[in-house]
């Protein structure tokens, strides 16, 4: 199990708490019901934050990388090998890509070169 730092996971109602932060996640037995399903204990804090969310659902949300995290490492992977397969590319192969094609692979590489900040 791996808690993302700095990751802000959904209670509910738009109550938001930063993972790293979170000690214990608690289900609400008495009075449980819309708005109030778990009790979400945070460091430096005494008392808990009442989420609406279930708990299983807030613990999923704690130790897995978000999918906007997960698909940006992806892109960057591909931009990577795209930079890498483009440095095979011969001048002449180049010319006539930018000529007949109207693909310019240079400015390819470097908007690449940019978006990875190399």
């Amino acid at each position: 199990m791996k808690i993302q730092p700095s990751t802000l996971v959904h209670l509910g109602y738009g109550k938001y708490i930063r993972s790293d932060r979170v000690t214990a996640v608690i289900p609400v037995d008495e009075d449980r019901g819309p708005g109030r399903r778990t009790f979400i204990y945070i460091e430096d804090q005494s008392q808990p934050i009442v989420a609406s969310r279930a708990e299983d659902t807030v613990i999923r949300d704690l130790v897995q990388e978000p999918q906007e995290v997960v698909q940006a490492r992806q892109q960057q992977e591909i931009l990577k090998d795209l930079l890498s397969d483009l440095a095979h590319v011969n001048v002449t192969v180049r010319r006539i890509t930018r000529d007949e094609g109207g693909l310019d692979l240079e400015r390819l590489e470097q908007r690449i070169r940019q978006v990875l900040d190399e």
